[in-house]
């Protein structure tokens, strides 16, 4: 017999896509209300393919955060790219969010990709708190000659503004279905990637220029004391013995400045006291390893 309540419900997977930087991350917490993507000014901050739940009185939401679609350099980046397609397959709609000016040639590789899919493809045109309204009409105007969306939503993922409309428009598009996860489920992801995401986020914001594309970050020890503390230790990886001496800093500031963010925001998302031990260690090339990469999680 068929839950009375749950017979008119809607559920489904929705896809966010686009190139790095324009937002994809920021709109996840915005729409969760909730912290589970972390976020930096510099793009490829998104690794792994990140999930949102969103749990509605009439619908559950799954949404699907992708690394940004580039040009790769490395065998990480290909892996980033080949997580960012393969998100394209399976979902009931598609976002595909772009910044708010016209295409570039990245871009319309995309719209290429997007004609052999068969789920409901939203364009999302960010950043509108950053442009003119005048100049909105005759960008949304030229979209519509490139693709056949379902739906052409301007948001600004930072502030908000579309995001109630966006959530509306998703609704009439899901089918009617499950739920798929328990009400207090807002991701699927565990506490150690999640807090070694927050680990790496700290590096990224801190340091500069390759450094921040280097890092990898590994928890190897997790211990929840009698009095409700948990001890955490986790490596962070880069690619050379320069690498390693700038994120130590003088006299192991800047990884003591590392750890003190995170132990932050980690002891946020574990609502608990932390203790952070961080350790800086060396592997050569390891974005071309593909055991390391492996290990890491990122195949």
């Amino acid at each position: 017999m068929i839950d009375e309540e749950l017979k008119d419900f809607r559920s489904g997977y929705v896809s966010i896509i686009g190139r790095p930087n324009v937002g994809k991350s920021t709109l996840l917490n915005s729409i969760l209300d909730e912290k589970v993507a972390i976020v930096t000014t510099k793009p490829q901050t998104t690794r792994n393919r990140i999930i949102g739940i969103k749990t509605l009185p009439k619908a559950q939401i799954i949404f699907i955060d992708t690394p940004g679609i580039h040009k790769p350099r490395h065998k990480l980046g290909e892996t980033m790219v080949r997580t960012a397609l393969e998100a394209l397959s399976a979902v009931d709609i598609i976002l595909f969010m772009v910044e708010p000016h016209y295409p570039e040639k990245e871009d319309l590789s995309i719209f290429e990709m997007l004609k052999k899919v068969r789920s409901s493809v939203f364009l999302l045109i960010n950043k509108i708190d950053t442009l003119k309204k005048a100049d909105l009409l005759p960008l949304i105007d030229h979209f519509k000659n490139l693709y056949s969306f379902h739906e052409i939503i301007p948001v600004s993922a930072l502030t908000c503004d579309g995001v109630s409309l966006l959530m509306e428009r998703i609704f009439t598009y899901l089918p009617y279905g499950p739920k798929y996860y328990p009400d207090e489920y807002i991701t699927d992801q565990l506490e150690r990637f999640m807090v070694s995401e927050i680990i790496r986020e700290k590096v990224m914001e801190m340091t500069e220029e390759e450094v921040p594309y280097s890092v990898a970050v590994e928890i190897t020890e997790w211990k929840e004391r009698e009095d409700g503390l948990i001890s955490i230790s986790g490596n962070i990886y880069v690619e050379r013995e320069g690498q390693k001496g700038i994120i130590i800093g003088k006299r192991g500031a800047m990884l003591k400045s590392i750890g003190s963010a995170a132990r932050i925001d980690i002891e946020k998302l574990l609502t608990t006291k932390v203790f952070l031990e961080l350790w800086v260690k060396v592997k050569k090339d390891w974005r071309n390893d593909k055991t390391t990469l492996r290990e890491l999680g990122y195949q």
